[in-house]
């Protein structure tokens, strides 16, 4: 695992600075930390930071085959390496080294564009053909591995793992874009393709972009997408085996590797299918990690315990302090641009215990997406039925004034929480869907925003972002749809993003099994009903997995990974947040109503509504503005 960086001259060739180059690639140092390296050529800049998990004598970037014609920085791992590299072989292709970055060089010059057709894995990379006077760069399918870039006002184009590295460059103009604060403010992150800056991009999951000196720079291609075609011709018991078939196949690739490696071990089933997997692949106890809270409202430690028992692993264990808010700044800094996923916190934390004892970690990530694990799946269907009883004619009216009309119950029993329910019931799917995934949700949130603010968004919904998602799913199946819309968003910005810089942080690789491309095909050619079935989200996994788990692993309720913000925000954070959210940055930008922000400090005090996911998704904004952009306070709350 690596971080890259580099710059091209799309207009000319012009020297690059040697120490602007080093500055850049410094900037990921904790990506991979083992060794650093920059090649500088007129008109381009390459820099790696590595991570050395393969190939470790003989694996160093950038990297360029024997002509030097065709060079390259990459992060990540290509799973099915060792095969590739045979068949590059019989096509005539040396190798001097026996690492995944020289297949792919070698795959481009047999293959072109198309290489990335070949590779199974997680990747970013750039690389660059001096016979077609061009870069070249891709993602990986799922969005597992990051990659930035920007293209300044005088024609070079800078791009890297992280937003950092691209800031590092002094004519990189930090002017931040309304749009991404509207997604921020809706969803948590800042959704691909954009980033906080105006002036920069990511480069979208499966697709790549090819930049040719002198020509304008195009819009990024897609190569791969998943399609829910929900027609598979299986019955259970075969769709069982083929399951674990392949999940066995997807963990055997990712335990290839000449470092220690284990896994993380959080008690739910996606983590502990993974475990169970390694544990029939390995000769030596699989080393297992997990996060025990001190708060049991929130600790699934007793979970993990019995499966490390059950599979006999070496297994390491950390409690979380349920006060554990000290990482708000360094997060931060670490995310470069706001992201208000709380479960950072302890994703930070496993990781930190991780690399103590292993360089590689499998997760259970990606498995809710693909095998309809979210509760919120369920709760969508049970609205879907009630939507199809109605048009939505009638139902935007009726259930539009009983969504304003009925009193937001936070301290009531589920039953009684009515609101959100007739809101989403108001809408159509995709809308409602919307409004389920929405941190804070439309009617919460526009009366945030100052109106200043609004006349710059020019009218533009986070929303537009799942409509747009939902043109492309090419299913009218409605548990596929909104499986389709997480895969797109919330899986890449949210989840994917978490794990990445919190591992990274740490220098840490963390593999996903359950994110393994023909893995997530196929899964998408299952009906629904294998998915979900009579309330019970992952069904066929679960049932996959009864030879191989405790039923309470399994069929327990599902916890997830979170803190405790509530109580933080009325105790130990309580002045912190007053000061930041009223008289901090955040109140100094002009972009928010300040009485609408102070309204719900207020209420979230006295105790009379639970406003803890908007105050984080404020505080990691205002705390954003402070360490990454660097804006000090003009002025202190009263």
């Amino acid at each position: 695992m690596c971080g890259i960086s580099g710059i091209f001259d799309t207009r000319g060739r012009r020297d690059f600075d040697a120490t602007l180059m080093h500055r850049i690639n410094d900037t990921l140092h904790h990506r991979g930390p083992d060794e650093g390296s920059i090649h500088l050529q007129p008109g381009l800049g390459l820099g790696h930071r590595r991570l050395s998990i393969i190939d470790i004598a003989t694996g160093q970037q950038p990297l360029f085959n024997a002509q030097r014609s065709v060079g390259i920085v990459f992060n990540g791992e290509i799973y099915n390496y060792q095969a590739l590299m045979a068949e590059l072989q019989a096509l005539g292709y040396v190798f001097r080294t026996k690492s995944d970055t020289e297949v792919i060089v070698h795959a481009w010059s047999a293959w072109g564009e198309d290489c990335v057709q070949k590779l199974r894995g997680m990747f970013a990379f750039v690389l660059w053909d001096q016979a077609r006077d061009a870069i070249f760069m891709a993602r990986d399918r799922l969005g597992v591995k990051p990659m930035f870039y920007a293209l300044l006002d005088d024609g070079a184009l800078v791009f890297g793992s992280e937003l950092k590295a691209l800031m590092a460059h002094p004519q990189l103009r930090r002017d931040i874009d309304p749009q991404a604060v509207e997604e921020y403010f809706a969803l948590g992150y800042v959704a691909e393709p954009r980033t906080v800056f105006r002036q920069a991009l990511k480069l979208p999951q499966g697709h790549t972009l090819l930049i040719r000196r002198g020509e304008a720079v195009g819009q990024p291609r897609r190569y791969w997408d998943v399609n829910f075609t929900v027609d598979a011709r299986i019955d259970e018991t075969e769709a069982q085996e083929e399951l674990l078939r392949r999940l066995r196949e997807s963990v055997r690739l990712r335990m290839i590797a000449e470092v220690p490696l284990g896994a993380f071990l959080s008690g739910g089933v996606d983590s502990s299918a993974v475990v169970a997997m390694m544990a029939g692949e390995s000769t030596h106890p699989v080393k297992t990690c997990s996060m025990a809270f001190d708060d049991p409202a929130y600790n699934e430690s007793e979970f993990a315990r019995q499966v490390a028992e059950r599979y006999h692993t070496d297994h390491h264990v950390e409690t979380v302090q349920s006060d554990d808010f000290d990482l708000i700044d360094t997060l931060a800094r670490l995310y470069d641009e706001p992201y208000a996923d709380s479960s950072a916190i302890p994703t930070y934390r496993v990781c930190q215990l991780a690399r103590k004892h292993v360089t590689v970690a499998l997760s259970g990530d990606g498995g809710d997406e693909s095998f309809g694990g979210y509760r919120r799946y369920k709760l969508h269907m049970m609205e879907e039925r009630m939507r199809a009883s109605l048009p939505l004619g009638l139902r935007r009216p009726l259930f539009g004034t009983l969504g304003r009309l009925y009193p937001k119950a936070d301290w009531a029993p589920r039953v009684f929480r009515a609101k959100t329910t007739f809101q989403a019931l108001a809408r159509n799917s995709v809308e409602a869907y919307f409004h389920t995934m929405s941190v804070i949700r439309d009617n919460e949130r526009l009366p945030l925003y100052s109106a200043r603010f609004k006349s710059e968004l020019g009218g533009y919904n986070a929303r537009e972002l799942f409509l747009r998602h939902a043109e492309q799913a090419n299913t009218d199946d409605p548990l596929a749809m909104i499986q389709y819309i997480d895969l797109q968003t919330y899986l890449v910005g949210d989840i994917n993003t978490k794990v990445d810089r919190a591992s990274m942080a740490h220098s840490l690789e963390v593999r996903e099994p359950l994110m393994d491309h023909p893995l997530v095909e196929w899964l998408a050619t299952l009906p629904s009903h294998l998915k979900l079935r009579g309330g019970e989200g992952k069904y066929l996994f679960k049932k996959s997995l009864e030879p191989h788990l405790p039923r309470d692993v399994l069929y327990r309720p599902k916890m997830g990974f979170a803190v405790p913000l509530s109580r933080w925000f009325r105790g130990p954070l309580r002045q912190r947040v007053r000061g930041a959210l009223l008289g901090g940055p955040l109140a100094d930008s002009g972009w928010f109503d300040l009485k609408a922000v102070g309204q719900l400090v207020e209420q979230h005090e006295n105790g009379s509504r639970d406003h803890s996911t908007p105050l984080w998704t404020l505080l990691m904004y205002d705390a954003f503005l402070r360490n990454v952009m660097g804006v000090a306070p003009l002025r202190q709350a009263a």
